[in-house]
């Protein structure tokens, strides 16, 4: 996304990692992160390695699994650099501009880590990640390219709608909406019940795009996603027809007051209304509800989940999410240990990963491991997927997927008609 909130067994031997060159010469970006990254001639290896753990629990999480790393490996040395999310985005551009990166860094895949693959700058982990059966394949799936993959997974999830079951109770509602229709008749009980349907962040864009995209994946399907990004054309009627369906939502007026200008982790924003039951849904990541309860209140047994409806007419399913994560790659070259410390990190602290609340398994089978309900439904809803987008803001380069989420905000704004929606997108796509 544009703007990404925050966070949220037994070690195999390591096949294949001969393969994965090792360098002498340090590639990152500057002096204080990557300098003296390689192999010695003593034996010790140094790499850089950078994340956004700044909030917890990767904050504490991160530096745990590090050091539990070197303890075990004496001669390894691993100098990180935690920034911030934005503030990571801003100095990896500048650093990958120079056509050098760390050795290890955060991805989240998509069409940013697709330009560092085809400038030459990121290893192909394809041929020695040898324990790549052991991960979920749609963890893998937003760094993987022609069938090569460029990344590893430690968390991954998926949006959908949060809903308050107080409030849905209290407008007649007896069970989530299955279909579109089903869910503009909710939009309406809810109102006529004196409930504010939707929370949104307005001015943060990024979460108006979330309906566009899952109204383009109902109505044109997956194919239709992938080609357009091929062919650069997002005119087709499918795409028009999924503006026009946002556009059936937005005439209920079904968002809170002032919703244009809110933010979305901000006091009185969209998380908050949610939290605080003055709306009855937000359609968020599986982060929604530690950032509720951060922004405004727990709704605890109150908060349930269910994925985005189906378009009757449409060739998408309701088991075909939309999602992302977290991961981490490596530059051209990184030592061969670096992928050694991923395997460790992903396989062997699962378990204290998921225990933290923070993150969602990406290993094969750890969803039995989640103890709280509504973490279990989305992990069980990624189980059961048949096909997996990855946010259009992050699955596009970046100057596409900012034009989704403007084009989107205008459409909701009443500023832009479905069909100059689609034109400006793929005016943007041409131009990428």
């Amino acid at each position: 996304m544009a703007s990404t909130p925050p966070s949220r067994r037994s070690f195999l031997a390591l096949t294949g990692l001969t393969a994965l060159s090792v360098s002498l010469t340090a590639a990152c970006g500057d002096g204080d992160s990557g300098s003296g990254s390689g192999s010695a001639a003593d034996g010790k290896v140094t790499f850089a390695w950078w994340n956004i753990a700044t909030t917890e629990p990767g904050k504490s999480l991160f530096p745990q699994i590090s050091s539990a790393f070197t303890a075990a490996h004496p001669n390894i040395t691993i100098k990180t650099t935690s920034l911030e999310n934005e503030a990571f985005k801003s100095k990896l551009t500048a650093t990958s501009s120079s056509g050098k990166l760390p050795d290890v860094f955060q991805t989240w895949g998509g069409g940013v880590l697709r330009q560092q693959v085809d400038a030459g700058l990121v290893e192909d982990l394809t041929d020695v990640l040898g324990w790549s059966s052991d991960l979920t394949p749609v963890s893998l799936q937003p760094y993987q390219f022609e069938g090569r993959t460029y990344g590893v997974p430690y968390d991954i999830g998926m949006v959908g709608f949060w809903y308050n079951k107080k409030l849905f109770a209290q407008a007649g509602i007896t069970a989530p909406p299955a279909t579109w229709a089903e869910f503009l008749e909710d939009v309406e009980k809810l109102k006529a019940a004196g409930v504010t349907p939707i929370a949104l962040a307005g001015k943060e864009k990024w979460p108006g795009h979330f309906y566009w995209a899952h109204l383009a994946m109902r109505v044109a399907g997956l194919p239709a996603l992938q080609q357009a990004a091929t062919t650069k054309d997002f005119t087709g009627a499918g795409f028009v027809r999924a503006g026009t369906h946002l556009k059936e939502l937005v005439d209920l007026q079904p968002f809170q007051t002032g919703f244009l200008g809110a933010g979305y982790s901000t006091p009185g924003g969209q998380a908050a209304t949610m939290g605080n039951g003055q709306a009855a849904m937000e359609l968020m990541g599986q982060w929604a509800p530690s950032v509720q309860k951060d922004a405004g209140a727990d709704l605890g047994a109150d908060l349930g989940f269910f994925p985005f409806p189906t378009v009757d007419g449409g060739v998408g399913r309701a088991t075909e999410v939309l999602g992302g994560g977290g991961g981490f790659a490596l530059r051209k070259g990184a030592p061969k240990e670096a992928l050694e410390f991923l395997k460790f990190l992903v396989l062997e602290n699962e378990s204290k990963l998921l225990a933290s609340n923070g993150y969602l398994p990406v290993v094969k089978g750890a969803e039995s491991q989640l103890a709280d309900a509504n973490r279990k439904a989305v992990a069980d809803s990624l189980v059961r997927a048949t096909g997996f987008q990855l946010y259009l803001d992050q699955a596009y380069p970046p100057a596409v997927g900012q034009e989704v989420n403007d084009s989107v905000a205008d459409l909701i704004a009443g500023r832009k008609t479905p069909e100059q929606v689609t034109k400006s997108i793929t005016e943007a796509a041409k131009g990428a």
